[in-house]
């Protein structure tokens, strides 16, 4: 951390910290003060999706307009203040958000009693994003624990137009009749469930000390397709489970290809890593699970060896450790024919043996069944052969050895 950034922070940890003590932040988790600010505090991504474009159809398409949008998110980090960060990456038209609250949640829509903050906008209620543009709020007095859900509410005036979401989030966001109820505490006037975010990007706390932080990059059996609907059982949710102490980020996407953009898919891993796993603040580890989309589509094993070694070495000019993750088995998927099955085995020997990677996680061997390596072990099974169910995405993350802090010249991570 150079000394103008300390200096940043420093101020930005004293501001905050006077305005807990002015404000009684401490209910935002019932029970728990501020973390202590100081030496080593800074801001740490704690919480993340993949923005997607809108398809044709539905509400990704149709937008709101005088509505508020509730959703769930799970942070993996904790600290006493946040920042919201949102996204219009994929619209057509200024973004126009009148107003954006957080809250601890208490069950569904409902928040718990008196943990509600307006989040602000360079000491404004409301935020107009350009087209294409991000933008990330003020710091909010708010303490936050890791795996303590939070609810972030956005009140659209509208009508926004296509959107900026992240299509399945494996939790249920909820949307309002109309009008702002962006720091209403009860569930009643959310009308309807939807299980997407929009244009909700990110979650940053202000923390002491800073954890290391991990991206879990890939395609939807990152994103965690099969997983039980909010119940947090992704394999990136129980991987930040069982390592406790750092912040594990989400950033797949159903359909993600590394070669090609797709609709669906969205943009391919070589376009969108830099923006979604190498620049989240803090993050010093990425774990890639990739290629069985390319594979369906019909890529060869040397387009994939060759899209991966731009990926890694890109990682490793910005001194980010890089986990190589195997491709999964799917024989009686959609995607199953004997010379797929022949990339995917190639593929996964040179994820293995190349050591191009800084560590490998063979999700290949931690999902395959004993009896037929080419199979998912039944055990782990979800209806389509391609994706694992809770306990296969368990086991997932029971796979991945995460690689001691890096050495070499010029790379060094707390």
């Amino acid at each position: 951390m150079n000394g103008r950034h300390s200096l940043r922070v420093a101020a930005v940890v004293a501001v905050v910290a006077a305005a807990i003590a002015g404000s009684g932040s401490t209910d935002a988790v019932a029970g728990q003060d501020p973390a202590p600010a100081g030496p080593g505090s800074g801001w740490q991504a704690s919480w993340r999706t993949a923005p997607q474009p809108p398809i044709a159809t539905g509400p990704s398409h149709d937008g709101f307009t005088g509505q508020t949008v509730r959703m769930v998110i799970h942070p993996t980090a904790g600290g006493q203040a946040v920042r919201v960060r949102l996204s219009n990456l994929y619209g057509t038209a200024p973004l126009q958000v009148a107003k954006v609250a957080v809250a601890t949640q208490d069950t569904g829509p409902t928040a718990v009693a008196k943990t509600q903050r307006v989040v602000t906008f360079d000491g404004s209620d409301s935020a107009t994003i350009p087209a294409g543009g991000e933008t990330v709020s003020d710091a909010v007095p708010f303490a936050t624990r890791a795996g303590k859900n939070l609810l972030v509410s956005l009140y659209l005036t509208g009508p926004t137009g296509p959107t900026t979401w992240h299509n399945k989030a494996q939790a249920t966001s909820y949307i309002s009749s109309p009008g702002d109820w962006t720091t209403e505490p009860g569930g009643s006037p959310y009308q309807s469930i939807t299980p997407s975010w929009f244009f909700l990007d990110g979650l940053d706390v202000l923390t002491h000390p800073l954890a290391r932080t991990i991206v879990a990059f890939g395609d939807s059996i990152t994103d965690g397709a099969y997983s039980t609907i909010d119940a947090d059982r992704t394999y990136p949710d129980w991987l930040a489970r069982r390592l406790g102490d750092y912040a594990v980020l989400n950033e797949g996407i159903g359909g993600n290809q590394i070669l090609t953009d797709t609709q669906g898919g969205g943009p391919s891993a070589l376009h969108r890593i830099q923006r979604d796993a190498f620049e989240q603040p803090g993050v010093t580890d990425v774990i890639f699970l990739e290629g069985v989309n390319d594979i369906g589509a019909n890529a060869t094993a040397q387009q994939l060896i060759d899209g991966m070694t731009q990926i890694v070495d890109q990682a490793h000019a910005r001194c980010l450790r890089i986990i190589g993750g195997t491709i999964t088995p799917f024989k009686n998927s959609v995607y199953y024919t004997d010379e797929h099955e022949k990339t995917r085995e190639a593929v996964n020997a040179w994820i293995r043996t190349s050591g191009q990677f800084d560590g490998v996680a063979d999700f290949d061997k931690a999902l395959r069944d004993g009896t037929d390596p080419l199979v998912i072990d039944p055990r782990y099974h979800t209806v389509g052969d391609l994706h694992p169910n809770d306990a296969g995405y368990k086991a997932m993350a029971a796979a991945v050895n995460v690689p001691k802090p890096a050495t070499g010249p010029g790379c060094t991570h707390d």
